[in-house]
């Protein structure tokens, strides 16, 4: 069976050097951190939650390694798998992307973990922020697939609701990294309702739009 996303050494060294370097480091983590290490944070950048330091040392690579798999899996299943040639490129992106996210908050909660200042409550939102401006810029370029963009069953039942959802979607993505960037920024007291509110709008904003869409096209039918 021919590789629908076709994987090449440029798409895939990120992806790999991300993961050998979590690797490493949950190995020098696991022998350096307290036995309870914290894992959360509020909107105010206090810990409220922890776990044990292997958990903390030793889950996020697993993620990262499960993550990449799913990424090369995911094609290969997809009954519209033809259509990853026309977004392969993207497709790469948001792999490395993601994984890139991933890593940088790793590396942040851990080295919290050790016994540093570094703000969770400002660099987590930026880099949320930056994600999903990434995210809506490359967005309106994924084709109809069963995995990846927004679905609802009505961008799954057209490819002219499913195209002009992504237009909108990569436009709301956008607008939702600003407002990301700006949280630390905010109050305290606005922060959880600004998250709340974007995942609001970027959920519920493109369901909507995409019935909406849907069912004039069917009418006009």
């Amino acid at each position: 069976m021919a590789n629908p996303i076709k994987p090449t050494i440029k798409t895939e060294i990120l992806p790999i050097i991300l993961i050998i370097i979590s690797i490493f480091a949950s190995f020098y983590f696991y022998a350096n951190f307290p036995e309870t290490v914290p894992t959360h944070w509020n909107a105010a950048g206090q810990p409220d939650d922890y776990s044990s330091k292997a958990t903390a040392a030793f889950l996020l690579p697993v993620v990262l390694i499960g993550m990449y798999l799913m990424f090369l899996f995911l094609p290969y299943i997809d009954p519209k798998k033809a259509r990853y040639e026309q977004f392969k490129q993207v497709y790469h992106l948001f792999k490395g992307m993601l994984m890139l996210f991933l890593t940088a908050i790793y590396f942040i909660a851990s080295f919290n973990g050790l016994g540093y200042n570094v703000s969770v409550d400002l660099w987590v939102p930026v880099l949320v922020g930056v994600l999903f401006i990434i995210i809506g810029n490359y967005m309106g370029k994924i084709k109809s697939n069963w995995f990846i963009g927004i679905r609802t069953p009505w961008t799954l039942s057209s490819e002219n609701v499913w195209n002009k959802t992504h237009r909108l979607g990569g436009k709301l993505f956008i607008i939702g990294g600003l407002i990301m960037l700006l949280e630390p920024f905010l109050p305290v007291s606005w922060r959880l309702p600004a998250l709340l509110i974007t995942i609001a709008i970027l959920a519920f904003g493109t369901m909507a739009y995409s019935y909406l869409l849907y069912r004039n096209e069917k009418e006009k039918k």
